[in-house]
């Protein structure tokens, strides 16, 4: 920064400063960072001081810098060098200009040497710092200072954070929730930041899927992280133990759609799926709290933004902007709160926030693991009719959220009655994102116009946990302040911001006892200029313990799943096949890729390699009723027709309700000849899919006929006939017509 250091408390020279002539006051000279007030944490890094000078004389400027006297123990020559922008990643696109109030802001970094006695000096008292403008003839033109201090409070832990290219996707191209290029998946990383370092280092990165919202037990003992899919379906859960060397495999993967909490359909079947939000690790690393979607989801929506699993969109508002600053707005609609719980290997809703007449999301934990504290709101459709679609963030046109926060027991799953937070709920805003201080005195929550996180209004605000008048922190910058979290010992808060830019920034402020915060501080150096920084967390390690690498292995093989979808879906069944079988390479244990590889080869008229694979799939996972029930049929085409009965009741067993196994079962009886046991599972079928199936009652037409049930058999085609009929199935329904035609024709023939 072309500066040099004088000290002025050893001998030395010193320099000569005399007040400008022209003038008996200096100019006001701005400093906009630190501010007034600002506290340093003690192992933080020199920062870069910024200021605005009004004087045109100044040539250069004079550090000054006093500990709770007059004299100035330090005092600096500098140069002022001009703010510049940072280091460019190339591969994130074009980086950004200097906005004309930022061009003319000068600089100044303190050497470690400096920064080091600064600290020291400050710790119990604050160091004025003064900046004057001194022009060619040596006098003063301009002049301010700032006052700041620093903690003896250490950060104490590392944090853990996402690093995004923030760069629009061409407008041919649909992005679900991510704004982001599909190409540009892969140039997500996720660093750690130890405060007392110059740099971050990277962790994971090159994933070729999206993950997002991670979490941290209290101890730093186990991960979790929200990670798509196959098909994007929104629906993984990455949940492992921490480690310095990590590899996030298969068997750490949770399928939030696997457990069916109410009457939805399987997961196996081409239906509605879940989408865990905002997930979040208990504080003993045994339970897992998320949003998921609630009874009966519909799939309404999925014309809004192609690219979403079924049934996402009809719990959740998203769109994306053409806007670096503001590119992308979600959030939920409609939802209940489930928990998971690792040792059962089970989910379950939470009673007391389980209603579907409201929205329940983004729950966190009391550090104490004996509360939940989450957003709610009346359930709304996200898409109303009529509404044309937004084009900026904020724009009215947005669906209207505003959520209040509410606690509520946890009691082991149990749950109980969630109460609104005195402070924190009906004040006209949206109420969302709480975390609770590790003492479990404070909630810094977010407070927006709508939805919820990052919004351009987003202010933090601190409230009794108890409840009470809640009031903004002192950190809050001009725009966005959000995605924040506790340091272990409670007393510092790290948060993103866009205060300095549309790259989001990493933020710290000291928090006391009392809830009293103190005019944010940046973590420099976190990523390149233009790259943001989201979804910072404390991570509880010891110094010297950090993850150094997370190795997504996962990521790699629902990218080569994904890939073999939609060449099934294409009708490219060979390419399919060898694809999925790359996958199952990288995870030979993974029982769905056997059951969708089977599926491949099945179509592909290998039914002798198909049924290998799902005999695989069903020693994986032998509690799959959808595995066994295509198994079976798999055995029958293979000639097993007694094997294939009983892997058939054998699924029922796992799912008796499935109208689909029944059918199965009852058409397997019937092609063996035994139309008597064949019926009792037809008509099973039928109860199960509500009467609604065509198919079970043309089935059961076929069984009455053959054991002489006449009578009974016409009454069933009548009914296949109108159910055809509203399902539309017009060539099924003249195909029936002509069945009970001719079974009418035979009955008066006999009657005759």
């Amino acid at each position: 920064m072309s500066c040099s250091a004088l000290l002025l408390c050893r001998a030395g020279p010193t320099l000569t400063v005399r007040a400008a002539e022209n003038a008996n006051v200096p100019a006001a000279l701005a400093i906009d960072y630190p501010l007034n007030g600002s506290v340093f944490p003690p192992e933080m890094t020199p920062p870069t001081f910024l200021w605005h000078d009004p004087a045109d004389l100044a040539k250069k400027w004079v550090i000054a810098i006093s500990f709770g006297n007059s004299k100035p123990a330090m005092q600096i020559e500098c140069a002022g060098a001009l703010l510049r922008v940072g280091e460019i990643d190339p591969k994130a696109g074009p980086g950004i200009q200097l906005i004309p109030e930022q061009a003319g802001t000068r600089t100044w970094k303190p050497d470690a040497a400096t920064w080091a006695k600064i600290k020291r000096l400050s710790t119990h008292l604050p160091a004025r710092v003064t900046i004057e403008g001194v022009d060619e003839q040596g006098s003063v033109v301009s002049s301010g200072h700032v006052a700041i201090s620093t903690s003896t409070d250490p950060v104490g832990a590392p944090v853990f954070y996402r690093d995004v290219p923030l760069m629009l996707p061409s407008p041919d191209q649909k992005g679900p929730i991510t704004p982001l290029p599909q190409e540009a998946l892969p140039l997500i990383k996720w660093r750690i930041r130890n405060i007392a370092e110059p740099e971050s280092k990277v962790v994971m990165e090159n994933l070729p899927t999206c993950a997002n919202c991670h979490s941290f037990s209290r101890d730093g003992k186990t991960f979790g992280l929200d990670m798509d899919g196959p098909r994007n379906d929104k629906g993984l859960y990455a949940l492992l133990p921490v480690s310095r060397q990590m590899t996030i495999t298969n068997r750490d993967m949770i399928h939030w759609s696997s457990f069916q909490l109410n009457d939805e359909a399987r997961a196996g079947d081409a239906a509605v799926k879940r989408f865990g939000f905002m997930s979040q690790v208990s504080p003993d690393g045994r339970y897992v709290v998320t949003s998921i979607g609630p009874p009966n989801n519909a799939n309404r929506n999925g014309d809004k933004t192609p690219g979403f699993a079924a049934g996402i969109l009809d719990r959740l508002f998203s769109t994306n902007y053409n806007s670096i600053a503001f590119s992308q707005v979600f959030y939920p609609t409609k939802g209940i709160l489930a928990w998971y719980d690792r040792k059962a290997g089970a989910m379950k809703p939470l009673p007391g926030a389980d209603d579907p007449r409201y929205v329940h999301t983004s729950a966190f934990w009391s550090p104490d693991g004996k509360w939940l504290i989450f957003s709610r709101a009346l359930a709304r459709e996200p898409y109303p009719p009529g509404v044309p679609r937004p084009m900026y963030a904020n724009d009215p046109n947005e669906t209207q959220i505003q959520y209040d926060l509410y606690k509520i027991p946890f009691n082991e799953g149990r749950g109980g009655e969630a109460v609104p937070l005195e402070g924190a709920s009906q004040n006209g805003m949206s109420n969302n994102f709480p975390k609770v201080s590790p003492d479990g005195k404070w909630i810094i929550f977010v407070k927006c116009k709508n939805g919820l996180l990052m919004r351009p209004d987003s202010m933090l605000y601190i409230v009794p946990f108890t409840g009470g008048a809640a009031r903004p922190l002192h950190a809050n910058t001009k725009l966005m302040n959000s995605w924040h979290s506790f340091s272990p010992n409670g007393r510092w808060l790290a948060f993103s911001s866009k205060g300095r830019g549309p790259y989001t920034q990493l933020m710290l402020t000291h928090i006391d006892r009392d809830g009293n915060d103190t005019p944010a501080v940046m973590v420099e150096n976190t990523t390149a200029a233009n790259r943001a920084v989201n979804i910072p967390e404390f991570l509880n390690m010891a110094e010297g313990q950090e993850i150094a690498k997370i190795d997504p292995q996962a990521t790699e093989f629902y990218s080569l799943f994904d890939q073999a979808f939609k060449l099934m879906q294409a009708g490219s069944l060979p390419a399919a096949i060898t694809t999925i079988r790359q996958a199952i390479d990288r995870d030979p244990q993974d029982a769905l890729a056997h059951y969708v590889l089977a599926t491949a080869l099945s179509g592909n008229e290998q039914e002798a390699d198909a049924l290998t694979e799902y005999r695989k799939a069903v020693e994986l996972e032998p509690k799959s009723g959808t595995y066994r029930d295509h198994l079976a049929i798999s055995m029958d085409l293979n000639g097993d027709a007694a094997g294939a009965v009983e892997e058939l009741h054998r699924a029922i067993e796992l799912d008796p309700a499935s109208a689909e196994f029944h059918f199965n079962l009852g058409v397997m009886l019937e092609s063996r000849g035994d139309y008597q046991a064949a019926i009792g599972p037809l008509m099973d079928s039928a109860r199960y899919s509500r009467g609604k199936n065509w198919r079970c009652f043309a089935e059961l037409a076929k069984a009455y006929t053959r054991i002489g049930y006449r009578e009974q058999a016409v009454q069933a085609l009548e009914q296949a006939i109108s159910l055809a009929e509203q399902a539309r199935e017009e060539q099924a329904v003249r195909e029936l017509r002509m069945a009970l035609d001719a079974l009418q024709r035979d009955s008066t023939k006999g009657a005759q």
